[in-house]
């Protein structure tokens, strides 16, 4: 054989290898483009329209709350009279409300607002903020507002007086693991209902 046509076979073995080689590395290429991994959505999730019902139970309160969610009692061991939860069935979502009687004690009061601002602080470990806002309600009463931001069991806690004889209590909790993200458009939801309660509440004397 000829020297020349050795040397053609030898280019064109050269060419082939590259070419071969260029195509298993396009090919690895394009395997790992159809297997990375994609980021994780969540599912759509269709809110109702936000309607609201008066409360009908006997209680020294009353406000106006979702018509797509239904009053139960406290069943907790440590329960006291007056203490409800406002629950959403479909939602997952629970409004837990305690009461108070304050029988125009400042000290009583001083005591109750001290309660609920270390029951919102025992979220700290796991949010990453705290922010209060201080509003006053139609009726005339005080009420502050805590939104709590990061995974933590409630997102939302507020307490509401006259200072003089009634002191409630909110905090939202929710009965799953989901991660607050996915869980936003219906704190959002939530979050409107408990801003509706307080401007519809009404203290019974």
């Amino acid at each position: 054989m000829s020297q020349a046509k050795k040397s053609s076979i030898i280019t064109k073995l050269v060419s082939l290898r590259v070419f071969l080689g260029l195509g298993l590395v396009t090919a690895m290429v394009a395997c790992s483009e159809d297997y990375t991994p994609k980021r994780k959505g969540y599912n759509r999730i269709d809110l109702p329209a936000q309607t609201y019902q008066p409360l009908q139970e006997e209680h020294p309160y009353t406000f106006e709350y979702s018509q797509h969610a239904k009053i139960r009692p406290d069943s907790s061991s440590i329960a006291q009279p007056h203490w409800i939860n406002i629950i959403y069935p479909s939602l997952g979502a629970n409004v837990q409300l305690t009461y108070k009687s304050i029988h125009n004690s400042n000290k009583m009061l001083n005591d109750l607002i001290e309660d609920a601002r270390r029951l919102t602080a025992k979220h700290q470990i796991k949010a990453y903020s705290i922010e209060e806002t201080e509003v006053k309600t139609p009726q005339g009463d005080i009420a502050s507002v805590f939104e709590l931001t990061g995974e933590v069991p409630s997102q939302f806690q507020f307490y509401v007086t006259d200072s003089t004889e009634h002191f409630l209590r909110g905090a939202l909790y929710f009965r799953t693991a989901t991660q607050n993200d996915s869980l936003a458009p219906i704190i959002d939801f939530v979050k409107k209902d408990i801003i509706h309660l307080l401007n519809t509440l009404e203290w019974k004397e």
